[in-house]
């Protein structure tokens, strides 16, 4: 059975979705572990929804800085949100679509019938980035735990270095190639050819609509409060700014290759603080129970890129192309695009390479669509450029906001598409549930 046979009662639909807001790391969140804050988003998104959380089949959250203390944060998150522990949990990585891939193996259960609800998330706190002692003390340690005798103990400390002291910080560099997601940007830019002015516009115009977006109280709600040693907050994400323009943005200086780079700090995703959660159900359970329904999500598609060294966040435009042949849609037939905005020049070179019909048929042979993207399609709240970009939350408002927006339009699809450390990619269909009645 294809996805296009599907029975309409055993489609995944969005049913509600909640999130912290974005902050920038090393600030309001700091006192809270990972897991504590994406409980805090499930805890809102139950409080946003008449639900019965018994009913639930299954947590998954994702996560990319992995704290060593809560291996499985799913099921740390769900009990300290107060969740049925009867309820199964596990925690998935795949750098940064990683809660993509928590929203598809809920989804996948939900299609084959074995569960009729599911969370699914992702949490990030990059203000308590878990740093470890280096490789070598860690192997000597292990030894002086497992020695007989003092002389044991003597000789397992005898082999450390100085370089063996050092602490083992987390790094943003790619363990296959080495390279930087910003070093990977530039050789992109590169290759498929890019420029500084049209990265630093796009930047500026993501800053401009985010603020316009939070204004126009696009965001408030999807944003839930919290809780913080005993006190309640209700921030707003607060990356996004005004004094962000392509003029402004010029001034600023490469950081990846400083001598004929275009990748700045102005037109670059930032780290930042935040988790979300979304609770789907069947649509036979939602129509059930009387849940409103926000979005069918119609199908998905995760991809890997051909050269990690030149190709690293093409992960959109090897996705949705994909996507869309096996659904029988061509590019103008999607009202809504949400893509990630990892780095401006990322975004304009996955335009450009579906743009083009040499690409398409290059990667996928004949047959699959190309077309542009429209920039007044194209993250029209503003994007991961100006709201911030805590990797596994990053996933849940991209999806929120697309539902929403295609709520607003009251048009049919809307795709939303993500690129991810280590080559990869990911590209989610959804559908607006008026289009469908059955």
């Amino acid at each position: 059975m294809t996805l296009a046979q599907t029975p309409a009662d055993r489609l995944p639909v969005l049913v509600e979705g909640a999130r912290t807001a974005f902050l920038e790391s090393a600030g309001l969140y700091s006192p809270l572990w990972s897991y504590e804050l994406g409980a805090q988003a499930i805890a809102g998104l139950m409080h946003k929804v008449t639900f019965n959380a018994a009913d639930l089949g299954l947590v998954v959250m994702g996560t990319v800085l992995h704290e060593t203390n809560t291996t499985n944060v799913a099921r740390e998150c769900m009990l300290a949100a107060g969740l049925p522990s009867r309820i199964p949990a596990y925690t998935v990585a795949m750098a940064g679509i990683s809660p993509n891939v928590g929203l598809i193996n809920i989804c996948d259960q939900i299609l084959l019938g074995r569960l009729e609800a599911g969370i699914a998330g992702g949490t990030e706190n990059f203000s308590d980035v878990p740093v470890r002692l280096g490789r070598g003390i860690r192997r000597a340690l292990m030894k002086i735990r497992q020695a007989r005798s003092s002389g044991e103990r003597l000789a397992a400390l005898g082999l450390l270095g100085v370089n063996d002291l050092k602490l083992d910080l987390p790094s943003s560099s790619d363990f296959t190639t080495g390279l930087t997601m910003g070093e990977a940007c530039e050789a992109m830019a590169r290759k498929f050819g890019a420029t500084r002015e049209d990265s630093d516009a796009f930047a500026a115009d993501s800053h401009a609509r985010a603020i316009a977006a939070t204004a126009a109280g696009r965001y408030a709600n999807q944003i839930v409060p919290v809780t913080i040693a005993g006190q309640t907050h209700t921030p707003g994400d607060n990356t996004a700014r005004a004094d962000a323009t392509a003029t402004t943005l010029a001034r600023l200086k490469p950081v990846f290759d400083r001598e004929r780079g275009i990748i700045t700090p102005g037109n670059a995703s930032r780290f930042s603080d935040g988790a979300g959660a979304v609770l789907l159900t069947s649509r036979g359970y939602a129509q059930q129970k009387g849940l409103h329904q926000q979005a069918i999500v119609r199908d998905y598609q995760l991809t890997g890129v051909d050269s990690l060294h030149e190709e690293m966040l093409l992960g959109p435009a090897m996705s949705i192309p994909r996507l869309l042949a096996r659904n029988g849609l061509a590019f103008a037939d999607i009202d809504v695009w949400e893509i990630h905005e990892a780095f401006a020049t990322q975004v304009l070179i996955n335009r450009q390479c579906m743009a083009s019909a040499d690409f398409v048929r290059e990667r996928f042979g004949a047959g699959l669509p190309h077309g542009d993207i429209p920039l007044d399609k194209l993250n029209t709240w503003g994007g991961s450029l100006s709201l911030g970009n805590p990797f596994a939350a990053t996933g849940v408002r991209l999806l929120l906001t697309a539902a929403q927006r295609l709520q607003a339009i009251n048009q049919r699809y809307a795709v939303v598409s993500t690129c991810a450390g280590g080559g990869l990619g990911a590209a989610l269909l959804l559908e607006n549930p008026a289009f469908v009645t059955a």
